[in-house]
């Protein structure tokens, strides 16, 4: 057998670093609320969460610890009136800040999912940074409130999200009885399924992670 000449080897894809920071910075202002978010997804889990509304902002935790996400979000709303306006529109915001800071979105991964436990909650997440935006709940909540906090408004976050940020998001409750275990739960896996599906894959390193050559 003839030694394989170098051209007949493997060859292994470089690691692939992308050009520029994915960073962000948004700033969304209305009659209802002033947002500012900046974030690096390529971050260590950095993250100062001021919205005024402190479930949210130990929600916004989990997703800066869980998804490696240097995260500032800083909002003032109408909390006098309800939560609604300002959880929705830190929604917005942060999913504006997603679609930025993504780009185009060459050479990422592109797809992502992760079941999350938590105690006796068990949530499933699958996402995918496709361009149509598109939002599958599946929560049953048993309680309207954590806190001071609306359960509803879980949902209209992840509407916010998925519609600023352009993603396919599929929300799945697999198990769990307490309120505050399920939406940590589902939390939790929305951070790991972000970090994987916004990772770059060195084997696409410039190309459009998709068939049809755009997103």
């Amino acid at each position: 057998m003839t030694p394989m000449q170098t051209s007949d080897r493997l060859q292994v894809a470089p690691s692939y670093i992308p050009e520029g920071n994915r960073t962000a910075s948004v700033s969304r202002k209305t009659g209802e609320t002033d947002v500012h978010i900046s974030l690096n997804l390529d971050g260590t889990g950095q993250c100062v969460a001021k919205t005024g509304i402190p479930f949210l902002d130990h929600m916004l935790h989990q997703i800066s610890s869980h998804g490696l996400i240097d995260l500032e979000v800083q909002a003032i709303g109408d909390i006098e009136i309800d939560d609604h306006h300002t959880n929705e529109d830190v929604g917005i915001t942060l999913g504006m800040a997603f679609a930025k800071a993504l780009g185009d979105r060459k050479g990422i991964v592109r797809f992502g999912h992760f079941v999350a436990p938590l105690d006796e909650a068990l949530v499933q997440i699958a996402l995918d940074f496709s361009g149509r935006p598109h939002l599958s709940y599946g929560l049953e909540i048993p309680t309207q409130r954590v806190g001071t906090y609306d359960t509803q408004l879980v949902r209209e976050f992840f509407v916010a999200i998925v519609n600023h940020s352009q993603m396919t998001l599929h929300i799945r409750q697999l198990d769990g009885i307490n309120s505050h275990h399920i939406i940590e739960a589902t939390f939790k896996a929305f951070a790991r399924s972000l970090r994987m599906a916004a990772e770059i894959d060195p084997r696409r390193a410039h190309t459009i992670p998709s068939s049809k050559g755009v997103l």
